[in-house]
């Protein structure tokens, strides 16, 4: 049996909420914010089906190492705020970072952007800060997927992820496996909470009333709280490529898990980490959220960063060598404990 259509208005795809016209536009208008991240390396540009990149020449013996995240929950902030112009960098920062702890170069980005309307001035803005953030680490952001779907989100709201693909030459690749007892741990400052612990952020801000006018550390709360993840990427190469580059035994990208949880996994078996929190002084922001939530000690260590964003794991041999480059890129940073042997204990002390 044929079905009977109830209508004999035609249909369009606009009719069903997605707007190809748009979509056209927000590609016309974010071409030139993309292809000021492209590198040497790209062949092409935007509007292909798939995005090339030239590999050969660079590396002797390249690893590839991929990552993808995407920023949690601060989104609902940043949509909340209407602040939509960095949250871009948040998401280059949480993959760029996470493989530059293998040491790997971020060679190119992609990006994942859906909506229920496509507004083409918050695209423009939400991949602007995609296309700088790629700026920002030296990668390329060679392509991505922008999706109108009408009822999967409400107005206003999108979602966003991303995928990164980096390199390596194998003999420099960090997999922590000189890593020894006695090393010590060099935390490197975070720019704020980053894009981890966003839900309860926002419980605390939303139990605090939501306030617009409270400073922190001189500066309003609300742009603590927005402040874009750090990029590690071209400081930390620079200092793997040069006369100490061989001291970093390992790194560790401070995420979702905090303290307690990140360190860990780039330390060997029969081998623990024991962190001296008096050596971690709570910035401004996490003070705050701390007092306002009245959240317990551990429970900080393994929610957030606590203002150390980037771990460097160096033997006391190196260390003073290391210290003097990493302040000569202006990463501030301190030792915040060392490398013990595991034993039948837990292989994480904090205190």
């Amino acid at each position: 049996m044929t079905a009977t259509p109830s209508d004999s208005t035609p249909l369009t795809y606009r009719d069903a909420g997605v707007d190809i016209d748009a979509g056209n536009e927000l590609v016309e208008r974010i071409k030139p914010l993309v292809k000021r991240s492209f590198r040497p390396e790209v062949m092409g540009g935007l509007g292909g089906f798939g995005a090339l990149f030239d590999l050969s020449g660079k590396y002797r013996e390249p690893v590839l190492v991929s990552g993808t995240d995407g920023v949690g929950t601060k989104l609902k902030l940043a949509q909340q705020l209407g602040r939509h112009d960095t949250i871009g960098i948040d998401l280059v920062g949480m993959c760029v970072n996470d493989v530059l702890v293998q040491g790997a170069e971020p060679l190119f980005f992609l990006d994942y952007f859906a909506t229920g309307k496509l507004d083409i001035d918050t695209t423009v803005a939400v991949v602007g800060g995609i296309a700088r953030g790629c700026e920002m680490a030296g990668c390329a952001l060679i392509g991505g997927e922008t999706a109108e779907m009408p009822d999967m989100y409400g107005p206003g709201e999108y979602d966003l992820a991303g995928f990164t693909v980096g390199a390596v030459e194998k003999s420099q690749l960090r997999d922590g496996s000189r890593v020894e007892a006695g090393d010590v741990l060099l935390g490197i400052a975070s720019s704020g909470p980053h894009s981890n612990g966003y839900s309860l952020i926002r419980r605390i801000f939303d139990r605090a009333g939501r306030p617009g006018d409270v400073e922190v550390g001189g500066r309003p709360l609300l742009d603590a709280l927005m402040e874009p993840t750090a990029l590690y990427v071209k400081p930390v190469l620079s200092l793997l490529q040069g006369d100490q580059g061989e001291a970093i035994h390992a790194m560790a990208h401070i995420t979702g898990g905090g303290l307690s949880e990140n360190i860990i996994r780039v330390i060997p078996d029969g081998l623990g980490i024991s962190v001296d929190a008096t050596a971690i002084v709570l910035p401004p922001v996490f003070d705050w959220l701390q007092r306002e939530g009245a959240v317990a000690d551990s429970e900080m260590w393994r929610t957030f960063n606590c203002g150390v964003g980037f771990v460097l794991v160096v033997p006391q041999a190196a260390l003073s060598a290391v210290e003097n480059e990493l302040g000569e890129h202006g990463l501030v940073h301190r030792r915040i404990g060392e490398v013990v042997k595991a034993g039948g204990e837990e292989r994480v002390r904090i205190g």
